[in-house]
């Protein structure tokens, strides 16, 4: 829209001659502005628009009185209460109005929670991607473990997040240490918590990690539910994304065990190095920490359970390795309950063999005594087919009727009685 000084210049430059196109060149206003103003016969002139707010005027105490007293509310829930009241404009204007007001309510700074050398732990899974293992892809996840006064970090990758390898991480991590605080903090995992309650003391504990925290004589702590609750263990929740960022993420693996071999010096060096926060490196604060020891008590004893398919030729495969079994279960399904490093197989719940666990991948595990016999059924299974497919090569003669001498006789017409 033009003001009036500007239409009346567009009509007096046409009246000096200049054409629609040297007038827009001259004024910069395009040409069908120029031709709409001229063609009009009386100079428009407009009312200014009223503020849309100080249609809220009245109605702006009632909004901040509420937002006083809860200072949650909604602008939809306060749009319906002035509607009620006669209020006649748009929910935009009273969104637009709280803005500010919720705004300045909002508390933006947040006080760090700083634990004393000794007390307290933070635990944590991030999942960084998947692996193929056994011929399949699997999920791979991070435990992360940090110490609350000296950031001292520790992690290591799994292929699932299971109690018993919840439970083993953590005994990891204290051997890791020297030690480990008088508490953890976690949030709601079911590894830690069935069901939770106000109060974590009275929540439903995971019975198999219950029994592994009062073996050790620490306590768990629970986050408080939600947004909240999360940035309580704020350190652990940076350590998972430390661990994505500058260990995993963009970095190319050869298998599981070249993860966990290069874990070890990435743990060793970014603990070495200052902590962004303390400006020290962890290492040193370590020394500090009054950590409970480890090695006083035997290690909590934890069994694994494992499904495995036993290939025909007599081994099933575990974490990239081949075990052998005795071979008489070739072909049967076989449940695997590992404890520490020793692994027992059932068949149908008979224990049929032992194995030790072995690092790496790629070996193949065989015991002599599993293949006794083996040769010896081969060949006898062997000789049973051959036999069979030769009895069923046997061709049998049709039986001939016997007949006497004189039936011969009469049929050719011969007479036994001129002899």
């Amino acid at each position: 829209m033009l003001q009036v000084e500007g239409q009346y210049m567009i009509r007096r430059l046409k009246e000096d001659g200049l054409s629609i196109s040297a007038i827009s060149r001259r004024t910069g206003y395009c040409r069908d502005t120029i031709r709409k103003y001229l063609y009009d016969q009386e100079f428009k002139t407009y009312k200014p628009r009223p503020e849309k707010d100080k249609i809220l005027d009245q109605y702006k105490e009632h909004i901040i009185s509420r937002l006083g007293t809860y200072e949650d509310l909604s602008a939809v829930v306060l749009y319906e209460e002035i509607q009620d009241m006669g209020y006649e404009g748009s929910y935009s204007t009273v969104k637009r109005f709280m803005r500010p007001i919720k705004k300045s309510k909002r508390i933006e700074a947040e006080c760090r929670y700083e634990t004393k050398p000794g007390v307290q732990g933070q635990v944590d899974w991030g999942e960084l991607g998947t692996i193929e293992v056994d011929g399949e892809i699997r999920k791979l996840y991070c435990f992360a473990m940090i110490l609350g006064f000296s950031r001292m970090r520790y992690m290591e990758v799994t292929l699932d997040t299971t109690t018993e390898t919840f439970i083993q991480c953590h005994m990891n991590g204290f051997q890791f240490y020297g030690g480990y605080p008088r508490e953890f903090l976690y949030d709601n995992t079911k590894n830690v918590v069935i069901k939770r309650a106000l109060m974590s003391s009275k929540s439903t504990f995971n019975p198999q990690f219950q029994d592994f925290f009062r073996y050790y004589g620490f306590m768990p702590r629970l986050c408080k539910p939600g947004i909240d609750g999360a940035k309580t263990k704020g350190k652990v929740e940076s350590l998972v994304k430390y661990i994505k960022g500058n260990f995993y993420y963009g970095k190319e693996f050869a298998d599981l065990s070249d993860i966990e071999n290069r874990s070890i010096p990435w743990l060793d060096k970014v603990n070495r190095k200052d902590h962004g926060t303390t400006k020290i490196p962890p290492i040193e604060l370590l020394k500090e920490e009054k950590l409970m020891p480890f090695d006083k008590k035997s290690p909590f004893q934890i069994v694994r359970t494992e499904y495995r398919k036993i290939s025909n030729d007599c081994y099933f495969s575990y974490l990239g390795n081949l075990y052998s079994v005795p071979w008489k279960y070739a072909g049967c399904q076989a449940k695997l309950r590992i404890q520490n490093r020793n692994m027992m197989v059932f068949v149908n719940d008979q224990n049929i063999c032992e194995h030790t666990k072995r690092e790496g991948n790629g070996r193949i595990i065989r015991l002599n005594e599993h293949f006794d016999g083996l040769q010896k059924a081969i060949k006898d299974r062997n000789r049973t087919n051959h036999e069979k497919r030769i009895q069923s090569l046997k061709i049998t003669a049709p039986e001939v009727e016997r007949r006497p001498l004189v039936e011969y006789d009469i049929f050719t017409g011969g007479d036994l009685n001129e002899q």
